[in-house]
């Protein structure tokens, strides 16, 4: 139980960095393009990460001295399977993130979060395929949380266009990195797979910025401190945080708690921009809220 709590702290807070650091993304975007502005970000959030490598090493060297052969081949092992997660959450997260930033060019930020926050759907669908069920408490968690984000996000009428395939596709991939997550977060170290995931996503993304865009040095100077913020919080601090808050954590109950992003920013907004909040944005959180609350009763309380 102090387990389930102390996860579910650190996804609480991975929310409110994602969701404050999302201003962040807005006004980068209008200095740099989507591949430019998530490569160089992403390589930040992985060089931040750099000197806690080495500070996560040193228990281990003093162990690997004193049993030097019973843990020669299990270190191998281990070292493989955290290459592996690491290079799968980074393509997942790559994809996802940079058809979420070239779909906010063209469409609204409260429909884009609504559609982004799909993944919430999609994960314990998906997880059906692995054999990860849910309660019917769960699913009404989710049917009520959808609900929340679309009087939260969604103003005036609602259609469907080119862009926001692109915004459902990302929620996609976001749900399929959430289950990677899942998958490979007990088995190896969250900090380090979270250095390599961010290497690999950086690498990708200035890939392609290199061969679709044109990158200029004097734009990036310019957009330094939105790059610097979503650097540090949105990857170095939120995604490490994500990883490590998952392990261990029904990956739906996961994403419900990491859909409170789309309130943080709303929240964000009303606090520090003093953004009025209507009253459907204030039903919408209310909803969320009194899922997330749902999904985390114990199971004898709720019966």
């Amino acid at each position: 139980m102090k387990q389930q709590i102390y996860s579910s702290l650190l996804l609480l807070l991975t929310a409110i960095i994602w969701g404050t650091a999302f201003v962040a993304q807005s006004v980068g975007m209008e200095y740099i393009e989507p591949f430019t502005f998530n490569g160089i970000r992403s390589m930040i959030g992985g060089a931040v990460l750099v000197p806690l490598l080495y500070w996560l090493e040193k228990p281990l060297q003093k162990k690997e001295r004193e049993f030097p052969c019973s843990l020669e081949n299990r270190q191998k092992k281990i070292d493989k399977t955290l290459l592996l997660g690491g290079i799968c959450c980074g393509i997942c997260l790559c994809v996802a993130s940079n058809l979420q930033q070239i779909a906010l060019q063209y469409v609204a930020v409260g429909k884009a979060g609504f559609l982004t926050a799909c993944y919430i759907v999609i994960v314990p669908v998906l997880g059906l395929l692995f054999r990860k069920k849910c309660s019917s408490y769960l699913w009404c968690s989710v049917g009520m949380a959808l609900i929340g984000l679309y009087f939260l996000c969604v103003k005036g009428s609602f259609s469907l266009e080119w862009a926001d395939g692109l915004l459902l596709l990302s929620a996609l991939l976001f749900a399929v990195h959430i289950l990677v997550i899942d998958y490979f977060s007990p088995l190896v170290n969250g900090v380090k797979m979270a250095c390599i995931q961010f290497f690999v996503c950086g690498l990708l993304s200035l890939l392609f910025a290199a061969i679709l865009e044109q990158p200029q040095l004097s734009s990036i100077l310019a957009a330094w401190l939105p790059i610097l913020y979503a650097g540090v919080l949105s990857c170095g601090v939120g995604y490490t945080l994500q990883i490590v808050g998952q392990r261990g954590m029904n990956p739906t109950v996961a994403s419900l708690l990491l859909s409170l992003e789309s309130v943080a920013s709303v929240l964000a907004g009303w606090l520090l921009l003093e953004q009025r909040l209507e009253r459907r944005e204030i039903l919408g959180c209310m909803i969320i809220f009194m899922a997330i609350i749902l999904a985390q009763l114990p199971t004898k309380i709720k019966k």
